[in-house]
Formats: C-alpha cells, sequence, structure tokens
C-alpha cells in the first residue's frame, strides 16, 4: 500500500526529470551524429563534428572569450561579494538592512533590462562594446550570489578566531587573509565557480555587449541562424559538460563544508 500511495510522486517526478533532461539527452547523443543533420534515423557514431568543432578557428576563439570573461569576471565578484559580506557580517544587521538590499537588487532585475542599462551607461560616458564591458556586466549579475554565498558562511565562530589572532599581534588584515579568508575557502570557491558557471552560459549581456570578439553562446546563436548542425550539438554537449562539470565541484566543496 505504501508503494502504491508513492506511485503518483514517483511518476510525476520521472515526468520532471524527463521534460528536463530529455532535450539535453538528444543534444548529446546527437552530437555524435555521422550523419549531416541531427535528425533521426542516427547513422552511426562518429567523433567527426568533435574533430570540426576543434578545428574551427572562430568557435575556438569564441570559447576561449567565455573562459577569459569568465575566469576574471568571476574573480572579481567573488573578491568583491567576500569583501562585502565580511564588511556587513562584522555590522549590526539593521544598520546594513538597505545596503543589503540593494547588493542584492540584480538578482531580481532581468538580465534584459541589466545589459540595456549597462549599454546606456557605456555609451554615454564614450566606452564601447567590448569583452571587458561583457566582463563588468557578469560582475553586476554575480556579485550578489557570491555575496550570498559568503555572508551565509561568516558566523561569530570566525570573529572569536580573528580576535584571538589580533590578540596574538596580528593586525586586521593579517586576521582577515591568514584566518578569515582559510576559514572560508570551500565557500570562496564555490562562489567562483558558480559565477564562472553563470558566466560561461550567459548569452542576453554577451550578445548586447560585444562587438567583434564574443563569446561561445553567442557564436552558436549566430550559427543556428543558417540551419542545425551536428557541430552545434557537439559545442552545446562541450559547454554543458563544463557546467556540469563545474556544478558538482561545487556540490563537492559545499559539501565537505557542511561536513566538516
Amino acid at each position: 500500500m505504501r508503494g502504491l500511495r508513492q506511485l503518483p510522486a514517483i511518476l510525476y517526478m520521472t515526468a520532471a526529470f524527463a521534460f528536463i533532461f530529455l532535450p539535453v539527452a538528444m543534444l548529446v547523443i546527437y552530437s555524435f551524429q555521422n550523419g549531416p543533420l541531427p535528425v533521426p534515423p542516427f547513422k552511426g557514431v562518429s567523433l567527426r563534428w568533435y574533430d570540426a568543432l576543434l578545428a574551427d578557428r572562430k568557435l575556438m576563439a569564441a570559447m576561449g572569450n567565455s573562459v577569459l570573461v569568465g575566469v576574471l569576471s568571476s574573480l572579481a565578484a567573488t573578491m568583491l561579494g567576500f569583501l562585502a559580506a565580511y564588511a556587513m557580517a562584522r555590522r549590526p544587521p539593521r544598520r546594513v538592512a538597505l545596503a543589503q538590499f540593494f547588493l542584492m537588487a540584480p538578482i531580481s532585475v532581468s538580465y534584459l533590462i541589466i545589459a540595456l542599462g549597462l549599454l546606456f551607461t557605456f555609451n554615454l560616458v564614450g566606452v564601447g562594446k567590448s569583452l571587458l564591458v561583457v566582463g563588468i556586466g557578469h560582475v553586476v549579475i554575480n556579485l550578489p550570489l557570491c555575496f550570498a554565498i559568503c555572508y551565509s558562511q561568516l558566523g561569530e565562530h570566525q570573529a572569536n578566531v580573528e580576535r584571538a589572532a589580533q590578540d596574538l599581534g596580528a593586525n586586521d588584515l593579517q586576521a582577515l587573509i591568514l584566518v578569515t579568508v582559510p576559514m572560508l575557502w570551500p565557500a570562496l570557491l564555490a562562489s567562483f565557480f558558480i559565477a564562472f558557471t553563470l558566466s560561461w552560459d550567459e548569452f542576453v549581456i554577451a550578445f548586447l555587449l560585444s562587438k567583434y570578439d564574443t563569446t561561445m553562446p553567442v557564436v552558436i546563436w549566430s550559427m543556428l541562424r543558417s540551419g542545425l548542425s551536428p557541430k552545434l550539438n557537439a559545442a552545446g554537449t562541450f559547454v554543458f559538460g563544463i557546467s556540469i562539470l563545474l556544478v558538482l565541484l561545487v556540490e563537492l566543496l559545499l559539501g565537505r563544508k557542511r561536513t566538516s
């Protein structure tokens, strides 16, 4: 009887996961298609489209741009988020409530609105479209998340350890770098990897704020306008694989943090 009561929930979860992951599974499967089109029937396994992907200079350049923007913007967002979280965690909550509200506000704003606002702002000050502007946009959208992760891990026990280090002769900067940062390294790494994952996949900001040098999602979108190709499936599978790998690393780091 218990199994029968759980059957609707099991069927619902199965349908939900199928709805989410079936398109991804088709993307991955047909990236190995030996034929010229990623449509049935499946004509055998081949790595020819991955070879074509690696031989495509435009795609490889876009991949390098995505890595560059992702790494630099994630480092900036993680550092700024940590510093903001550290400053607010050492103040009474009522004194920093307004600052926290404004810091978390970009989470509730559409990426399209953020991109348009940045585009108008940079045009107003005479700064053209570039990967630098894209990176700044990614810092804007990732900073609140990095702040939230770091802030959630900053507790009174870190403050007590910092005070102990200061009693032993460390100044504020030494206590921050030598005590607080090592204690928070799982949260800092998790913040970086989540920010990189979001930057790696982000399209709207990269599309509106880039010009000649573009990121991987923008190039994939431009290729889609000329029709379907198994090479696009290979590129999408590569992007998806990197994202999944980073998410697994985040889960591993946060799992270790919870265990400790």
